[in-house]
């Protein structure tokens, strides 16, 4: 398989101000990894470890300071204006609360379509069509078109939250802690969910968790971070079976295990 996304000694860091006094904070500390094509990458570690700082620097959320992120071999810090018009059309994330990431004031319908009326100059017919097949490709009924979030359930809530990020067609999906705010019952069907997109959709998918269990079951391959830096990487299997780094360990024995 082909790389899809190649990231290079990427740095980021924030600059925090406590007591008048200025510091900065290294939250990715020269990352390099490479997720190929069609592959269920996670990343594992605990919270703080610079997890979701990488995606967002993958979104374009945030700015490195050094080092480089190419998608399908281009870098993504040196986009023409036309690169960056369709670099959303290639990359969607999904995150963590979707108690908080759809916006209350909007239907189900006009949060869907916002991303086609940006990013698209489709006709109305075709956008009506695109939000069905992605309403129907997350189990939801056509009804909930005319609805509010607040008259979902969390579970109900993220499917929506995925449907958004399948609309414009994404070749790399990421999911950030998509389930750690739902019910045990209600994350196993969101999880089989995303598995059956990747296969349906043909998606790449970075996914991130703290969760060992669910990136056991989940994943291809594993990259642990740790203290912003990506400390292991290998196939899930060997990730889980034959631990290298210390810190690997602890945190595969610190995981609940399934009775």
């Amino acid at each position: 398989m082909e790389n899809l996304l190649e990231i290079k000694n990427l740095v980021v860091e924030y600059t925090s101000i406590k007591n008048e006094t200025k510091s900065v904070v290294r939250a990715v500390d020269d990352v390099s990894l490479c997720i190929k094509t069609g592959e269920i990458y996670a990343l594992a570690g605990e919270s703080g470890c610079g997890k979701s700082t990488l995606s967002k620097a993958i979104t374009k959320l945030v700015k490195p300071k050094s080092g480089d992120i190419l998608f399908e071999g281009k870098s993504i810090l040196k986009h023409t204006k036309e690169e960056a018009r369709q670099y959303p059309h290639n990359v969607q994330m999904v995150f963590q609360n979707p108690y908080s990431s759809l916006n209350p004031k909007m239907k189900i319908g006009e949060i869907l379509r916002e991303p086609l009326d940006i990013n698209t100059k489709f006709s109305k017919n075709r956008k009506s069509a695109i939000i069905k097949n992605a309403l129907d490709d997350v189990g939801l009924a056509q009804s909930a078109l005319d609805l509010y979030p607040h008259e979902f359930s969390g579970g109900q809530r993220q499917r929506i939250a995925i449907a958004r990020a399948l609309i414009l067609n994404p070749k790399l999906l990421i999911a950030d802690e998509p389930v750690s705010a739902l019910d045990a019952s209600i994350q196993a069907q969101i999880i089989n969910l995303l598995k059956e997109l990747k296969e349906s959709r043909e998606l790449t998918i970075l996914f991130i968790s703290h969760d060992l269990n669910v990136i056991r079951y989940l994943a291809d391959r594993v990259g642990i971070m740790y203290f912003g830096k990506l400390i292991e990487e290998n196939y899930t299997t060997n990730i889980f079976n034959f631990p290298r780094e210390d810190y690997t360990k602890i945190l595969l024995s610190s995981a609940p295990t399934l009775a």
